[in-house]
């Protein structure tokens, strides 16, 4: 539940004067007197009454509200990344403060609950759902996050919501608005899961539509937690996990920064974290203001993402350790987190990359490290370095393409973008990078084999099938090698992990991304 309260917020928008299913930023200069009057009463108590007459009701709303309406519009036509769309959206609109962070809980929350609300909108909506213009639909989960969802008075929210329709999708539609929304408010949250849960067929269907996930993707959690020897029961605790914001943590690079160097953090309320020795989560504050972040000394990582990197660092091999391998390394924080360690060593990184922007983003990510720590950052097929480069490095980490299952709470549309018929492409890719990868890798040296999925198509079949073919690989005790780099941080907390010789994170159970890591030695 989010923290901000409703209220009028003015904003410069211009009244939108399409008809249902446009796109008009025109001027409604049609006179808005009545338009609203079938829903001028309200059938469900003072909960959503209005003492607004129709022709004073809301024509536009506030600029944090249409963020969030064109940051899901984004998303929908352009297969954007929220996080990636909202910040500078946020900044070229100058929105700042409580805005902003309206904004964001808007816009995420209606992205994480989307298939909670169009479960409710389906039973207040009088024609299917997928006949409405998709920017009507939007409107409308952003009201019904705001309703049930945030702390926002239901007068404002309603009064707010159909000042967006107006700009944005046309009075028609407005009014639609306003009746839907009404209707949605007449139960509170509690009584809507309730009536969710009593219409669903079954208990995992009534999961999928109150904790909002995809019927595929309920399965196959519920799979991933059996095969990691974990109770099934689990699973709504899992998915409700992935409905909740994650907390920012960032990574204090060693050797780079040191935790008690106030000047490196400014005012930053930090707290350590609960597993890496590296982990710092950051309490109310951007990122992007605390100076370490800013010169490339820290950086905004999953605990999860660090445990994994520094398991693959820390991991017995036999013999040498000099060159170490990323060889999928965009966007670049597990490379720059294993660079600044290889630093300490002596030893150096190659990092490869096969998209040419990432592998740019990698290179900013590794601009603070020493000089001669890294080789390369180089853009290449990850496929091909085993063949041309055989037996070469000493550590290699795979963290490979996935479908992203175990970052759902921090990318949402994930999980209404993501379809199984991705995983046969997906899964072929993997095998090939890791096959790939034990080339790369001498004798006595270790791979990393690491997604941010727990399913098990993309985590254990994965390893297995690779290793049916080999008989030059072992696998290694990867829960001693997570537990030896949680203890030496001085961790008196035994890390929960399941007796298996992989190792599978759990954001309901560590509190981090739900990351998978098998560690392999080659042998001959």
């Amino acid at each position: 539940m989010s923290g901000f309260e409703g209220g009028s917020r003015e904003g410069g928008s211009r009244d939108g004067g399409a008809r249902e299913g446009g796109r008009s930023f025109d001027d409604d200069r049609r006179n808005s007197a009545g338009r609203q009057r079938s829903a001028s009463r309200s059938r469900g108590g003072d909960r959503s009454r209005t003492s607004q007459a129709p022709s004073e009701r809301r024509k536009r709303t506030d600029p944090a509200r249409m963020a969030a309406f064109d940051v899901l519009r984004e998303v929908d036509e352009s297969d954007a990344y929220a996080n990636l769309v909202l910040p500078p959206l946020l900044r070229e609109r100058h929105i700042r403060g409580r805005d902003a962070g309206f904004a964001t809980e808007l816009t995420y929350g209606t992205l994480r609950l989307r298939g909670r609300y169009d479960a409710i909108l389906a039973t207040c909506v009088d024609r299917p759902l997928p006949g409405l213009d998709p920017a009507l639909l939007d409107v409308l989960r952003l009201g019904a996050h705001q309703v049930l969802g945030m702390r926002v008075p239901v007068h404002a929210a309603v009064s707010e919501t159909v000042g967006l329709a107006r700009n944005r999708v046309g009075a028609g539609p407005a009014q639609m608005v306003n009746a839907v929304l009404r209707r949605v408010s007449e139960r509170s949250l509690d009584e809507w899961l309730s009536v969710l849960t009593q219409e669903a067929p079954d208990t995992l269907a009534g999961l999928a539509a109150t904790e909002s996930h995809p019927m595929w993707i309920v399965r196959a959690m519920r799979e991933a937690l059996a095969g990691n020897g974990r109770d099934v029961g689990e699973i709504a605790d899992l998915l409700a996990a992935d409905n909740v914001s994650p907390r920012v943590t960032l990574v204090a690079r060693p050797g780079l920064v040191d935790v008690s160097d106030e000047t490196a953090w400014g005012d930053a309320e930090l707290v350590a974290g609960r597993w890496a020795p590296t982990a710092l989560r950051l309490e109310g504050s951007d990122p992007g203001g605390v100076p370490a972040v800013r010169e490339g000394l820290a950086g905004v990582q999953d605990e999860g993402s660090q445990l994994v990197t520094l398991a693959l660092a820390d991991a017995p091999l036999d013999g040498r350790d000099e060159r170490w391998l990323d060889l999928c390394a965009g966007p670049g924080g597990k490379a720059a987190l294993l660079a600044a360690l290889a630093a300490r060593r002596g030893a150096t990184l190659v990092a490869n990359e096969v998209a040419p922007h990432r592998a740019r983003l990698v290179a900013g990510a590794l601009a603070a490290i020493p000089e001669g720590t890294v080789e390369e950052v180089r853009t290449g097929d990850g496929r091909d370095v085993g063949a041309d480069e055989p037996g070469v490095y000493d550590r290699v980490l795979v963290d490979a393409p996935c479908t992203g299952l175990g970052a759902l709470r921090r990318r949402p549309e994930s999980r209404w973008r993501r379809t199984p018929s991705d995983l046969a492409a997906l899964t072929g890719l993997q095998r090939e990078l890791l096959a790939s990868a034990l080339d790369a890798v001498r004798p006595g040296g270790v791979v990393a084999y690491v997604t941010c999925s727990p399913h098990i198509a993309e985590t254990q079949l994965v390893v297995s099938d690779v290793l049916k073919k080999r008989d030059d690989v072992e696998r290694l005790d990867t829960p001693a090698a997570v537990r030896s780099v949680v203890s030496a941080g001085g961790v008196t907390e035994e890390i929960p992990l399941a007796d298996r010789d992989d190792v599978q994170l759990w954001p309901h159970v560590h509190g981090t991304d739900a990351m998978h890591l098998t560690l392999l030695r080659r042998t001959v």
